[in-house]
């Protein structure tokens, strides 16, 4: 071992990176977070001006990036974003699925319907890209990255939340089941990052620390606060380095300690 080797783990200069979900509060940090790293970022999600507006702010940071829209549930709209990725850029290296939806209610209320669009959205549109972006790094025989958003929730239940921590399981699962796939034969790492909550549009009711959910909330965290988006930035980027090489089929929490808790 030397400098070089130490110095290297950590460069991913260059990489391209496909984010989906990139306009969510994760999605877009992490956006930033690698294009400052000197990554080549894909935005994608379903709505153009959102997208483009994204990636007009990372092209004021000096950041190369493109934007492709689609709905990750649709295998048509899988396909035009990763062939955009791939024309725009030449090739895939690290893919990151933030894509997801969850609607709490219990489970007697919830429209089967509701049932379908967590699913979809969350594992069928994890699956479709893996299996396309798969296919891409498989092609380049460069090996690659898989980052697959779970969820602190897919080893914990809760009430009203069937759906979205039986979604979080399957993708799990889905990144143990890709692993050992794809890991020995064709060097693509793939691995989930398992969040509790993190402040965002959504979430922000929950940050005020007068609340009552609040307070008791982190009592469930070791760490002593709530998460922000740039806290999902550093486990990413070790992910997309050379310095999680040895690292497949992991669900690594990122969770201030609430699994430990």
């Amino acid at each position: 071992m030397d400098k070089s080797f130490v110095n290297k783990l950590f460069d991913v200069k260059g990489k391209v990176a496909l984010i989906t979900g990139a306009t969510g509060a994760l999605g877009r940090a992490l956006c930033f977070g690698y294009g400052l790293a000197g990554m080549k970022v894909m935005v994608t999600g379903r709505k153009e001006e959102t997208c483009k507006a994204l990636c007009e702010e990372l092209e004021a940071k000096g950041i190369e990036c493109g934007y492709s829209t689609g709905d990750p549930a649709i295998e048509k709209d899988v396909i035009k974003v990763v062939n955009d990725t791939i024309n725009k850029f030449g090739e895939i290296n690290v893919l990151v699925t933030a894509a997801g939806y969850n609607k709490p209610q219990p489970i007697i209320e919830q429209e089967l319907e509701t049932w379908k669009q967590i699913m979809d959205s969350d594992v069928q549109g994890t699956w479709l890209y893996c299996k396309y972006v798969g296919k891409q790094m498989i092609e380049q025989g460069k090996g690659g990255k898989v980052i697959m958003v779970s969820s602190a929730r897919s080893k914990m239940g809760m009430a009203n939340y069937t759906g979205y921590c039986t979604a979080k399981a399957g993708i799990d699962l889905m990144a143990q089941s890709l692993a050992c796939e794809w890991s020995a034969k064709y060097k693509i790492n793939v691995n989930t990052i398992n969040p509790t909550v993190f402040r965002s549009d959504l979430t922000e009711w929950m940050f005020d620390p007068d609340s009552a959910v609040y307070k008791n909330f982190l009592k469930r965290l070791p760490i002593g606060r709530l998460g922000e988006p740039e806290d999902f930035v550093g486990p990413c980027l070790f992910l997309a380095s050379s310095a999680s090489d040895f690292m497949t089929g992991a669900n690594i929490a990122t969770d201030g300690g609430y699994w430990a808790n």
